[in-house]
């Protein structure tokens, strides 16, 4: 209630309100037979004009209300005022300073809490909540190009040409946007970032742009849950008589490159690296290895060290596999793509 009626005072105001109170106090400023400082009063005119105007508009206020001071102080004291008149106006007209300075500095506070808003909003939609306070809070710094440790995960859905084919536009686009919604919403429970979304899948980082100590185990649960809901929202999907979906995940741990790409008009933060390559490899790798998630070695013993042993005993060994675009053989862990997934 009390915001809609400042609203509708704010819509009914005009430059004309400001001209009519400074007016008003400078009329009884001047032919009052009160010598007190009622010039003082224009702090409120100024107060007022803080609602309505923005910088340009404040100052001018102050400038009116600065002026009239002065003059009603000509025509009541003339040539020749006593010292008091004197500091009563002195100290009228910095009263008008201070006001005009802390409703600027208001003005700034007010601008800056609306761009941290706006700032919090968009990073919200790749990075999970606590990440983003820190962010906010710590200013991180998103923009510096660095080397860090992460884990990498790829998630993309295993015939989604065919679904193009067979589906309305506006089916296939729900369904994306259904399944993108669940996935994405996985990585952020696990303290993941989203770095990219990549039609019908995509990639995820744990371990940037704030560090954690358990950053492979998060991308491993991560996966985990994905296949769990996934199997959820299928079962969901069969009641309907809807076809069921199947996603492939790679996970990939190693040093990553962080950093702004683009061009000035439009720059992205991303992850760069063999380890980047790598994940998307074994992602795509899946496929001819019938599991759905694919991790490496470096994943389990990175994982081993952060004392998952319960998380990777669940995971089969196959063994070295050669990956496309890779030349040495990496080791693999999977989960099989017929095995019931779940959550704990």
């Amino acid at each position: 209630m009390q915001t809609r009626i400042l609203d509708l005072f704010q819509r009914r105001a005009s430059p004309a309100y400001v001209v009519l109170l400074a007016t008003s106090i400078f009329l009884f400023d001047t032919w009052s037979p009160l010598h007190f400082a009622v010039a003082v009063l224009y702090i409120v005119v100024i107060v007022l004009a803080t609602l309505w105007f923005k910088r340009v508009g404040i100052l001018r206020t102050a400038t009116l209300c600065a002026s009239l001071t002065c003059l009603s102080f000509i025509i009541t004291h003339g040539p020749d005022p006593d010292g008091s008149a004197a500091a009563r106006t002195l100290i009228s007209l910095a009263a008008i300073a201070i006001t005009t300075m802390l409703a600027l500095l208001n003005i700034a506070t007010r601008e800056r809490l609306i761009a941290v808003e706006k700032e919090k909003n968009n990073l919200a939609r790749f990075f999970p909540p606590t990440i983003v306070e820190q962010i906010a809070t710590n200013d991180i710094a998103l923009s510096t190009t660095r080397y860090e440790p992460a884990a990498v995960l790829f998630v993309d859905m295993i015939g989604f040409t065919k679904f193009c084919s067979v589906m309305q536009p506006q089916d296939v686009i729900a369904m994306l946007r259904e399944s993108l919604c669940t996935l994405s919403a996985s990585v952020f429970e696990h303290h993941g970032t989203v770095d990219k979304f990549t039609g019908d899948g995509l990639i995820a980082v744990f371990g940037l742009p704030v560090s954690n100590d358990l950053s492979a185990t998060n991308s491993v649960l991560c996966a985990l849950t994905m296949q769990a809901r996934l199997q959820t929202w299928n079962d969901a999907r069969a009641a309907t008589g809807q076809e069921a979906v199947a996603i492939a995940i790679g996970i990939h741990y190693g040093d990553v490159v962080l950093g702004d790409v683009g061009c000035e008009s439009r720059l992205e933060l991303t992850v760069l690296g063999d380890t980047v390559n790598v994940a998307s490899r074994v992602e795509n790798h899946c496929r001819e290895a019938k599991a759905s998630i694919l991790i490496t070695d470096a994943v389990v013993r990175r994982m081993q060290s952060e004392g998952s042993e319960g998380t990777v005993r669940r995971f089969t060994d196959w063994g070295l596999h050669t990956i496309r675009g890779h030349s040495d053989a990496i080791r693999l862990f999977a989960i099989p793509r017929n095995a019931v997934s779940s959550i704990d």
